[in-house]
């Protein structure tokens, strides 16, 4: 440690005088000593993390009678002070950008600042170095959440695909819809618009759900990833517009309750989650397969679909538990009945005057089969002592058991487009209400005024003739339909 220790605070150095000019003009620190920061610490944070005699995460300042490793004492204590300084000075750095934020917000200034694209990677190095310290992590979490508006713009203007997101998605409260958006969509792959490699698609109408499911099942899932040519049958019509219309079209279809593959939910008929009967079908999970590349291909394509998915079916993309209060919008009748079930005297639940044991009857090809939710489950009567047992049992046969196939087999098929090992990631790095606005949009009016304020122009000017009867004719419909 002592030959790599003054590497790293000559650095720290170095990257506090140049965050610190930072604030005041344009400039900033260089790729090269962030770069060199950060690979001196690799092996830096691994010696100290091996170090008992501290404790771990390990408090300051230090106790000299803990010290097992008495010569590394003082690096440790040094480098808590660069992790101190470094982070004072990037909240500095961080409301000066949010300043700079709102006055762009406001049509008085640009954002625009060559000081902050080493932003995000000097923020992860702390994030790093907090992970040693006792009390760290919370007070650099704090900075991040006071200062939320400025790295979220740091995302969205900053983050690559080749950067690591792991530190970012884990804090969904640090980050705004845009900025989660970005990094969930840089888990796609890069759409490449090569028109000599695209798979092409030649769809019948009157055939659109079957002839869709046989171009896109059998595909190889890499020849997807380079873009997608669609085109109609006796229709001259091609181009972005077809190919938004195929996406809508196929996915509606998907979702319609008459192919059994998917149940809408009776408060809200645009949210869905896999149908427990689909299997009448006998390709079935092929079909939600096919389900999954479809989403996954309309979120990499960035085109809405006129569906959601249910809390219930979402949570379990995510690989997360579903609890109660979940089921709320899947089945208003068995949230009623579970919440009475919980809410119930416990004298009157254990007179057994409801009847219930640990068993659920399903519905398969018109009979009525009854399931034990546990083994031994017909003999185990409901009391107040089990009701909560009964109950989660009951959720989790009832919307994970049931549905399990079809919930896999779609993230089979939505992981095909996707970057390898990310499905869940994916989600958990969203909020339920983020993918609503991706498949589906907002239902608020557009803000005409914010979207011109907002818009970045290409081969055009804002003051040409074009652009300005374009935003005449915008400004003269008061209400136009939310997208996102």
């Amino acid at each position: 440690m002592q030959e790599i220790f003054p590497f790293v605070s000559e650095l720290g150095s170095k990257l506090s005088k140049d965050l610190t000019g930072s604030v005041a003009e344009s400039m900033g620190p260089s790729e090269a000593v962030v770069k060199d920061f950060s690979a001196f610490l690799i092996p830096l944070h691994s010696v100290i993390s091996e170090q008992r005699g501290f404790g771990s995460p390990i408090s300051m300042p230090l106790k000299k009678r803990a010290f097992n490793c008495p010569l590394y004492a003082k690096e440790i204590e040094q480098l808590h002070v660069i992790f101190i300084d470094l982070l004072d000075i990037m909240e500095k750095c961080l409301e000066k950008m949010q300043d700079s934020s709102n006055l762009k917000t406001n049509g008085e200034g640009e954002l625009n600042h060559t000081g902050w694209s080493q932003y995000l990677f000097i923020l992860k190095e702390l994030n790093n170095i907090a992970k040693l310290y006792k009390g760290a992590e919370e007070k650099f979490w704090t900075v991040l959440r006071l200062r939320k508006a400025s790295l979220c713009v740091l995302i969205v203007r900053y983050a690559k695909r080749t950067d690591d997101h792991q530190w970012l998605l884990q804090h969904k409260d640090v980050t705004d819809f845009d900025s989660r958006r970005h990094l969930a969509m840089m888990m796609f792959p890069e759409l490449k618009e090569d028109y000599e490699d695209l798979h092409e698609m030649l769809i019948d109408r009157s055939q659109l759900l079957a002839e869709s499911f046989e171009y896109i099942v059998h595909a190889e899932s890499d020849t997807l990833h380079v873009g997608l040519f669609m085109e109609f049958k006796n229709e001259e019509a091609t181009g972005p517009g077809v190919l938004r219309e195929w996406f809508f079209l196929v996915t509606q279809a998907i979702f319609d309750p008459q192919n059994a593959l998917f149940v809408a939910c009776p408060s809200d008929r645009r949210r869905f989650y896999p149908n427990p009967a689909s299997k009448v079908d006998p390709m079935h999970l092929d079909y939600f397969t096919f389900s999954g590349r479809v989403i996954a291909l309309a979120l990499m394509h960035k085109v809405q679909v006129g569906i959601v998915f249910d809390r219930v079916f979402f949570l379990q993309l995510a690989g997360m538990h579903i609890s109660l209060e979940d089921i709320r919008d899947a089945d208003p009748c068995l949230y009623s009945s579970c919440k009475q079930i919980l809410q119930m005297d416990p004298e009157f639940i254990d007179s057994d005057a409801l009847g219930l044991t640990f068993v659920r009857e399903v519905e398969e090809l018109g009979s009525i089969k009854v399931v034990e939710l546990c083994p031994g489950g017909k003999g185990i009567v409901v009391n107040s002592k089990n009701r909560e047992k009964y109950v989660n049992l009951l959720i989790q046969h009832h919307f994970v058991t049931s549905i399990s196939d079809p919930v896999s087999r779609f993230a089979r098929g939505f992981s095909d487009i996707l970057n390898p090992g990310e499905q869940k990631l994916f989600f958990r790095s969203l909020e339920l209400e983020d993918l609503d606005w991706m498949l589906y949009g907002s239902e608020s009016a557009i803000c005409v005024e914010d979207w011109k304020a907002h818009t970045e122009y290409s081969s055009y000017k804002e003051t040409d003739p074009q652009i300005s009867w374009f935003w005449e004719v915008l400004l003269s419909h008061k209400n136009i339909p939310g997208e996102s």
